[in-house]
């Protein structure tokens, strides 16, 4: 067995960011930007109002100062003139500041009587937003970003319509077992359903990656064989269940006769001691444990940044740290991720750890992270922890 930061090193090893494709802006939500982009034009092009008023000469304004309205001034026809000595202009929230003016008094603090306002309250700021007040052209949105909604927002701003994104990861999915029946379907008197494959997916999905779901493989070297053809051409093959040392257990003997090269097999970790990963031709593999708490937990442990690695996002840490709300017993020899609930107060490990347990995970916020050979901890001590979504 090998540590969890050996076997996520390795699988790091295994990818390398995909290549660059352009995408239109509105495709281009939750992907991941790859080159730097630069704005096109200033926002706001023009010193432009923050309020309906009227726009005057600065140097005018104070309490019953006396002016003519000579025009108007909206968003997107702004007034052509020039605002000179005792003059204002009507003007309202986005529209121009037309020449000559420097000031917008609200509407609020005027009086008006015909063509003629008097400024009845004291105004405070000038109610201008200056031309590039927002940003300016050459001003970057710098890559690799995961582009949220305000990113979109803001590349449109820039007048950035086409996108340069990365691909998304290919990843192939597939759960094996004899015992497993899809959802809806009804399973014999010794079958489960899978589940797996669908949590997974799902959190492969909300990191951006593409996922194919594979039928289910059953125990015998011939559906094996099958179903791992079925994933020609993907950029990540990853197993569910069938990795272990069992009779029944085939799923490493199939890849290595498939041209697998085990990179290495089982981790010093609980849940999900019998991970192994490797690369197959073009495609990196990764076989996940069975149990489903197992499969989930090395999904947040290691698939989540294969995947940031072939987005050519950087690989963050992760690892936060709380107070132990309650004590804590010796550890063993295997790093622990326990289901914990992480409150403002601290963290609390979920009281049964059963890897087969999926209620307990979908409580669960956190994991928290006993290393191997951890003493006995006593509430209050800190202890580090991974968020969970």
């Amino acid at each position: 067995m090998i540590p969890v930061s050996e076997a996520l090193d390795h699988l790091l090893d295994l990818v390398t960011p995909l290549e660059v494709e352009h995408v239109p802006l509105a495709e281009a939500a939750g992907r991941v930007l790859a080159e730097d982009l630069t704005a096109n034009r200033d926002q706001p092009p023009f010193a432009a109002s923050a309020m309906d008023g009227y726009a005057v000469n600065k140097a005018e304004v104070e309490l019953h100062a006396m002016f003519k309205v000579i025009g108007e001034a909206a968003a997107g026809h702004g007034f052509p003139g020039r605002v000179g000595a005792g003059q204002a202009v009507r003007i309202f929230t986005g529209a121009p500041v037309p020449e000559g003016a420097s000031f917008v008094v609200i509407q609020e603090d005027v009086d008006r009587k015909g063509n003629l306002i008097t400024i009845m309250d004291q105004p405070g700021g000038d109610n201008i937003r200056p031309a590039g007040g927002d940003f300016k052209i050459g001003d970057v949105v710098a890559a690799p970003k995961r582009l949220a909604p305000a990113d979109i927002a803001l590349l449109a701003a820039m007048n950035i319509a086409t996108v340069p994104v990365r691909r998304k990861p290919d990843i192939a999915l597939m759960s094996t077992g004899d015992e497993l029946v899809m959802p809806g379907e009804t399973p014999g008197p010794d079958q489960i359903i899978a589940s797996n494959t669908f949590g997974l997916k799902a959190l492969l999905e909300e990191i951006g990656a593409s996922v194919r779901m594979l039928p289910i493989a059953r125990d015998d070297k011939p559906a094996l064989r099958a179903a791992f053809g079925l994933a020609d051409g993907a950029d990540l093959v990853v197993t569910i269940g069938g990795a272990s040392v069992g009779d029944h257990d085939l799923v490493g003997h199939v890849a290595q006769e498939l041209g697998l090269e085990q990179s290495f097999y089982k981790v010093a970790m609980r849940p999900g001691k019998p991970l192994m990963g490797g690369r197959m031709g073009d495609a990196a593999m990764i076989g996940l444990p069975g149990n489903p708490v197992s499969a989930m937990v090395c999904g947040h442990v290691f698939l989540a940044p294969v995947v940031h690695r072939m987005l050519g996002l950087p690989i963050a840490a992760t690892v936060k740290s709380a107070p132990l709300l309650e004590p804590l017993s010796d550890n063993g020899p295997r790093a622990h991720y326990m289901r914990a609930i992480l409150s403002p107060e601290g963290i609390t490990p979920c009281p049964n750890q059963d890897s087969a347990l999926l209620s307990v995970l979908a409580s669960a916020n956190a994991l928290l992270i006993r290393p191997p050979h951890d003493t006995a901890r006593d509430a209050g001590e800190t202890v580090e922890y991974m968020p969970l979504g």
